[in-house]
Formats: C-alpha cells, structure tokens, sequence
C-alpha cells in the first residue's frame, strides 16, 4: 500500500528519469541540494512527488496524499502536470487561501532537433548587463504572474537576477541598450534544460528577433542536454506561435493555481 515518505536523492532521481520533461524543476532543485520533498512510496518505489517552497510542486498518481504538506507549506502558487495539480488542489482547497488566478491547460513545449541558425548575436549575460536586463526581468515576470517584483521587493529580484547571470543561467542579445532578446533557465539537468522568460522589448517586436534568439538559443543548450523545454500561458498566442515556428511540440500541459 502507498504511504508518505521521505525519499532519498537516489529514489527522487530514478522517479524524474522516468520523465525528463515533466519532473525538470523536481530533478534540478534535488541535484542542487535545495529542495523540500515529500514522496509517496509503493513497495520501495515513488509512485508520486511533492516539492514544498516557495512553489508546491506536484508530480504522479494520487497527489491528493500531500494536501497536508501543502496547507503548511504555505506556498504562492500550485505548479505542475496538470492531472497532479488538479488531485492536489481539490484534496487540499478547502485549507488555502482562495486562488487568485487558476490556469489550467498550460502547453509545455519541447524540442530536441536543434532549428536551423538564426544569426543573432545571442550570448551568456555577464554583470554588466545587469541594469539593463534587470527591467527586461521584470515585465517578463509582471507580464506571466501580474506582479512587478521591482516595486515588491527591488533589491531581492535584483539579486536573484544577479544569481542567474553568475550560474550561467541567462542569455541576452542587446542591441543599443535594448533587450532583442533575452531568457534564462529556471532549470537545469543532465536531460533537459527548461528556459523560463523569453522576453523582447516591446519597441523591437516584429522584426523576427525572438525567433532568431530563440533558435540559436536552442541551438546552444542541444549541445549539452538532449531536450529543451518551457511552458507557457494557454492565452499568451504570440508566444505559442514563436515556440512552435522554432519547431517546438507541445507535450503536456500543467496548470497553475496561484494563491
């Protein structure tokens, strides 16, 4: 019979292997020592995983099993494979706050044929980009979660920006002190790499910089992991025809329930 557990490093990797693309966030935060776990086990084998932060994180069949993890986790936002997200929401609901936005349906995009080059003149983001990529950040984060983190709390995002340009974590191309294009990996595996952000300034949209960045972006990460992916607002149409003109497939949707 299935039962809560604590799982160990080995059990949460062999439960991610079996789906490099969906388990990406879960995979990453355990190899880098800084998540919060909860498995649930059957005959010695996680069935089901659940990631307490910031985010509740949910992946597997019968997820319901962590609503109490969650009503103390205290979290901002459930985010995951839609079907665990769904268990979990409606086992726990009753013990959260009232969400204030729910997204079910969000399409995850992967890809694992590098597109053709674009031409940009895409390239790691070093420090001295901060003060230009730091705003770009922001709109991109208003923009999915309603919320401008520089006016909530300025000096945190600020470091967090900071931390993803010192990890290797972000890309830009600018031009002029405008962000043609910029993105960054909100996470990192020997499998995957999942890109977060894809952002353009909206005074260089439509003259084909996104697609451009994108692909050599693309282009870049398939030489070090077999996949990249990302996962997108159902409503947000541009975004879905960019992902999907850089041969992007869409290969499972999660949802989102923001508290």
């Amino acid at each position: 019979m299935a039962h809560l557990a604590e799982p160990s490093r080995e059990q949460i990797l062999d439960y991610c292997e079996e789906d490099p693309v969906e388990r990406v966030f879960l995979e990453d935060v355990a190899r880098r020592g800084i998540g919060r776990f909860t498995g649930l086990e059957d005959s010695g084998r996680l069935v089901a995983l659940c990631h307490t932060g910031a985010n509740v994180v949910p992946s597997g069949q019968g997820c319901a099993a962590f609503a109490e993890v969650t009503a103390r986790a205290r979290a901002r936002m459930l985010i995951g494979e839609q079907a665990a997200v769904t268990d979990l929401w409606e086992a726990a609901r009753q013990r959260l706050p009232r969400a204030r936005e729910d997204r079910p349906g969000q399409p995850v995009y992967a890809v694992a044929d590098a597109p053709e080059p674009g031409g940009s003149e895409l390239r790691a983001a070093t420090i001295d980009d901060l003060d230009v990529l730091s705003p770009a950040c922001a709109a991109a984060h208003e923009m999915e979660l309603g919320i401008n983190p520089l006016r909530q709390d300025a000096d945190g995002f600020r470091w967090r920006t900071r931390s993803q340009i010192e990890e290797g974590r972000s890309w830009v191309w600018i031009q002029d002190g405008v962000v043609l294009f910029k993105a960054e990996a909100s996470a990192w595996t020997p499998r995957a790499v999942q890109l977060q952000q894809v952002w353009t300034d909206p005074e260089a949209r439509g003259s084909g910089y996104a697609s451009r960045g994108l692909q050599d972006l693309i282009r870049l990460l398939l030489k070090r992991v077999p996949r990249v992916c990302l996962f997108v607002r159902s409503d947000n149409t541009q975004a879905i025809s960019l992902y999907e003109r850089v041969g992007m497939r869409h290969v499972l949707d999660y949802r989102s329930v923001l508290l």
